[in-house]
């Protein structure tokens, strides 16, 4: 792995996102405020006012309004990236859905936080969830550092000619946004470098010949379109690993799409994302410690879902525990639901486990339980880590 200088600087979640934006230098960022993520934005506008980077800041009327921009610009022929929340992202989400079906690779930065109602600010991962069969990509940050690389490297993924579809980055609401550490930034050049020159094929402004976009699809020819739409979403892993394995090379950085921590070994693990990994780290050291053969992982790739990675990442565990931070109402959490359709046959046990909704706190007792329980007979169908009740133990 190459050795690259780099500047390391104490920054929340969300100034490391907009580092990296500033650093991409997008042309066009439609944006409307919401918490957590409006410090991305409060952030990335001082760039834009004093001078570090030329693009063109569209305060619009609400997140609709900023992800109807974003496609615009973006199939214009303009590097596009914005940002949103929760209610936000709801608000948003019918016109990402018009983003993937064009296919415009916007870049969405989102600070994951619940959604209404009843009204709530913290950080959950329900609103990621409702764009989860839009078509378009998710990626989610345990940290800070992740949450610059992960935008760093979400441009050329997004602009893939075999994807050109928006990508989603996530890091938990105030868990991550708002929450400051060491983070390593890359050299400006060396960002310039990485992400390269924008192009798409037969922009709506400055093509080579004529084109269609936005067309009404007739029964003869919707399904083909959305049938390209499945194979640019599948095609988007392997995009990702190569673009994680250059990452590294130039970098140092490796983020392949599942992080596999002391699974050497491990006969019980747990499968997470965000922001959750680190604490849940912290709990396999202590109890590998007490010689428990545990182990995590965490994925940094949710759409596409990587099955063949989670497969060939579980090693010899026979029960593996699934945390969501959102619920499914009627049905299985979603987190969930995915890794049993991806470990179907392979007889290993998947317990579902929810936690953390509405900002919640995951404590090291409660994961410990959790890994604990995994070693016995499963007493719920699903397991709510942490909600107050008669035992406290909130199971369903």
């Amino acid at each position: 792995m190459a050795r690259v200088e780099t500047t390391s600087q104490v920054l929340t979640g969300a100034e490391a996102t907009a580092h990296a934006m500033r650093q991409i230098r997008p042309d066009v960022v439609p944006v409307y405020p919401i918490t957590p993520q409006t410090p991305i934005i409060q952030t990335f506008s001082r760039f834009v006012a004093d001078g570090k980077t030329d693009t063109v800041l569209l305060q619009v009327e609400s997140e609709h309004s900023a992800m109807s921009a974003a496609v615009g610009a973006a199939l214009a022929g303009g590097r596009t990236m914005t940002a949103t929340a929760s209610q936000g992202l709801a608000l948003m989400v019918e016109v990402v859905y018009i983003a993937a079906g064009l296919r415009a690779p916007v870049v969405i930065a989102v600070g994951n936080r619940a959604l209404s109602g009843p009204i709530n600010i913290h950080g959950d991962h329900s609103d990621g969830m409702l764009a989860r069969d839009s078509g378009a990509l998710q990626l989610y940050a345990q940290d800070a550092q992740e949450a610059y690389d992960l935008t760093v490297l979400a441009p050329r993924l997004a602009e893939h000619p075999d994807v050109m579809l928006p990508v989603m980055v996530g890091q938990d609401g105030f868990n991550v946004t708002h929450s400051a550490e060491p983070v390593a930034l890359l050299a400006d050049e060396e960002v310039g470098e990485f992400v390269g020159e924008y192009r798409i094929p037969n922009p709506l402004l400055g093509g080579e010949g004529p084109s269609s976009h936005g067309v009404f699809a007739m029964p003869d020819s919707y399904f083909e379109i959305r049938y390209q739409l499945v194979e640019a979403v599948e095609a988007a892993e392997h995009v990702y690993d190569e673009l994680a394995a250059e990452y590294a090379r130039r970098f140092g950085r490796f983020l392949p799409a599942i992080d596999s921590y002391r699974m050497e070994d491990a006969q019980r693990a747990l499968l997470v994302l965000g922001s959750a990994a680190g604490t849940a780290k912290d709990v396999v050291d202590d109890l590998r410690g007490e010689g428990e053969r545990v182990g995590l992982l965490a994925l940094r790739l949710y759409r596409p879902f990587p099955e063949a990675a989670l497969r060939a990442a579980m090693g010899g565990v026979t029960r593996l525990g699934v945390l969501d931070r959102a619920v499914s109402p009627g049905a299985y959490p979603p987190l969930f639901s995915d890794a049993h359709a991806a470990l179907s046959g392979t007889g290993i046990e998947l317990r579902s486990f929810v936690y953390g909704l509405g900002g919640r706190d995951l404590s090291t007792r409660a994961l410990r339980q959790v890994l604990s329980e995994l070693a016995a007979p499963a007493a719920a169908r699903i397991r709510y880590v942490g909600l107050r009740g008669e035992d406290d133990d909130g199971e369903s």
